[in-house]
């Protein structure tokens, strides 16, 4: 590797994620032949002999790139650790995963939704997949309070204002109506927090349940439907999928 930021190194070698690297290098925690590294300082990683909490880092102990999907169950947030106790996606995994250096979420699912969320130790994976300079599909199974409108499915696709800027345009299918809540299918190329909760409480129709069943092609259901806590490697091709399928939005979508 030629010389490169440190955040980039760390996350490559599968030690944290680009974000997590950085948190690192703020907080001290990194060195770069003996002395504290600052944020954007670079490296030669053949060269300079990088530690991080007193730990030599080499490409030899390079842990083997894990890639996992996880159907997570409501009340587990989706951090590495919790302040507040709370439990957290990596505690369902087996030790020999918990273990693994680097393994972490890709993007969050908040606590109260349930469903598919990614799990690796591929820090450039996690960076292409979560930059907002990138898209991926994701598809939910939303059930909300009331009986949606024709009008309001197509505020919803066409885009609503969040903190002064509009949500990017959504697929929203209406599925069923049942004890006055109404299901839909809502599939979603942006990932802002709480975005479906919080649109779908602006339109009058509050979520009671918010299950996450797809993230790009890959699915927690079909031939191998993982059940809630679960987790399964996934398949060769679907990491090429994932590492293909995030394709950059045209400027004017970044800007919206």
């Amino acid at each position: 590797m030629p010389t490169a930021r440190l955040q980039k190194i760390l996350s490559q070698w599968g030690i944290a994620s680009r974000r997590r690297a950085e948190q690192l290098i703020l907080a001290g925690r990194v060195r770069v032949n003996g002395a504290v590294a600052t944020l954007g300082q670079t490296a030669e990683t053949t060269t300079d002999r990088i530690e991080v909490d007193g730990k030599l880092i080499t490409v030899q102990g390079r842990p083997e790139p894990v890639y996992l999907l996880l159907n997570k169950p409501v009340g587990v947030v989706s951090t590495c650790f919790d302040p507040q106790g709370r439990p957290t996606v990596l505690e369902l995994l087996p030790p020999q995963l918990r273990e693994c250096e680097g393994i972490h979420p890709v993007g969050r699912l908040d606590i109260e939704s349930s469903g598919a969320l990614l799990l690796t130790n591929d820090g450039e994976l996690t960076f292409q997949l979560t930059h907002p300079r990138h898209s991926i599909s994701k598809t939910y199974l939303v059930w909300v309070r009331g009986q949606t409108s024709n009008s309001v499915l197509d505020t919803w696709r066409n885009g609503i204002d969040l903190d002064g800027q509009d949500t990017l345009p959504a697929q929203v299918t209406a599925l069923k109506y049942q004890d006055r809540h109404t299901l839909l299918e809502v599939v979603l190329t942006e990932g802002r927090n709480r975005q479906i909760r919080r649109v779908a409480t602006q339109l009058g129709h509050p979520v009671a349940d918010l299950h996450r069943i797809r993230i790009g092609d890959i699915s927690i259901d079909g031939d191998r439907s993982l059940e809630i806590g679960s987790h399964r490697k996934l398949r060769q091709s679907e990491i090429q999928s994932l590492q293909s399928g995030a394709t950059p939005k045209t400027f004017s979508q970044v800007e919206r």
